[in-house]
């Protein structure tokens, strides 16, 4: 299961895009006992973007104990979900614009560390599920 692709799916979901972290939680627990169906419908859809990062590129904003999905959240599930309307390169021109419209705000020394090192987690995590899968 893509943990970025579910979260987005989730949000969008809920009235105005808003989940309480209770909330968000507890559908994630449903979707990832779900079964396989959901875990290759986000993996699909996160191979579509394969750059996704909710938080850096302003998909998600993180409010009053929840989290809530913005408009360039919203634009960009779209994207993925209706690959038959448009291109790869299509996909590939709009997440780069997204993520290049709004940089990432500056990190001081001590959060950029930490930032660091959850990359390097999460992207080990990634080669882990790759290796699973083959």
């Amino acid at each position: 299961m893509n943990f970025q692709v579910t979260v987005l799916k989730i949000l969008v979901s809920y009235p105005d895009g808003f989940a309480a972290m209770a909330d968000l939680k507890r559908d994630m627990a449903i979707l990832a006992t779900s079964g396989r169906d959901w875990a290759e419908r986000t993996r699909r859809l996160a191979a579509r973007a394969p750059d996704l990062d909710i938080f850096s590129q302003a998909l998600v904003e993180r409010l009053n104990g929840g989290w809530r999905i913005t408009e360039k959240g919203r634009t960009v599930l779209e994207f993925m979900e209706n690959r038959s309307s448009g291109s790869q390169t299509e996909l590939d021109i709009a997440v780069e614009h997204l993520s290049a419209a709004e940089p990432a705000p500056r990190l001081l020394a001590s959060t950029r560390a930490g930032r660091s090192q959850r990359l390097q987690r999460r992207r080990a995590a990634r080669a882990r599920a790759r290796a699973k899968a083959s």
